[in-house]
């Protein structure tokens, strides 16, 4: 078996995506580790969970530096020790910039709260209710540093229902979220997961 994948999860809120992979890696046998929580929000509740796991934590408040590419190279500096192999973004509300994207190109995805490249950025779920689609769903994707521009690498679809509210759909988005970030994951840890240009393929 080849040695554990390694995993940053970068989180700024409630971390329930963070919670559902760890519970995946742990109950499913995913061949991964989350070595580390890092958190631009020092009052996130994600760090109550990552303590429940015993997982090591990076806190830092984004006012503290002069720019983002202060405070990315230290978080670069700290996932270097740790020799992480994937950053997962899970919720993290923070634009990146090339100090984090260009040394985890191909080893960096997020999840996204709708069907890319239709409504990038923030609040995907109140996007999509005010267009009016009747379908919307989830992507998980790799990172490239645009604005959620990156190789698509998964997508579920979710139906809008005719008196959805924001929380009711998201409430349905989530739980898609919970099950498709572990099993790309999944993949990504077998080897599973290439890419050409912007086509991602995904082998068995």
């Amino acid at each position: 078996m080849t040695a554990s994948l390694r995993i940053a999860v970068f989180a700024s809120g409630s971390g329930s995506n963070f919670q559902a992979l760890a519970e995946a890696i742990r109950d499913t046998g995913i061949n991964a580790s989350i070595e580390l929580v890092v958190c631009d929000k020092p009052s996130a509740y994600v760090l109550e969970r990552a303590k429940h796991f015993n997982i090591e934590t990076y806190t830092f408040r984004p006012k503290d530096y002069s720019s983002r590419e202060d405070y990315e190279r230290e978080i670069v500096a700290k996932l270097e020790r740790e020799r992480i192999d994937l950053i997962v973004l899970a919720g993290y509300m923070r634009i990146i910039t090339d100090v984090l994207v260009e040394p985890y190109c191909g080893r960096m995805i997020n999840i996204h709260p709708s069907l890319l490249p239709v409504f990038p950025g923030i609040n995907g779920i109140g996007q999509a209710l005010e267009y009016g689609v009747k379908i919307t769903g989830v992507t998980v994707h790799f990172v490239d540093g645009g604005m959620d521009t990156g190789p698509i690498i998964a997508q579920h679809a979710v139906e809008v229902e005719e008196n959805d509210s924001e929380e009711t759909l998201a409430a349905r988005i989530h739980r898609v979220e919970h099950e498709l970030l572990p099993k790309v994951v999944g993949w990504i840890a077998e080897g599973q997961v290439s890419v050409t240009g912007r086509k991602v393929t995904i082998t068995n």
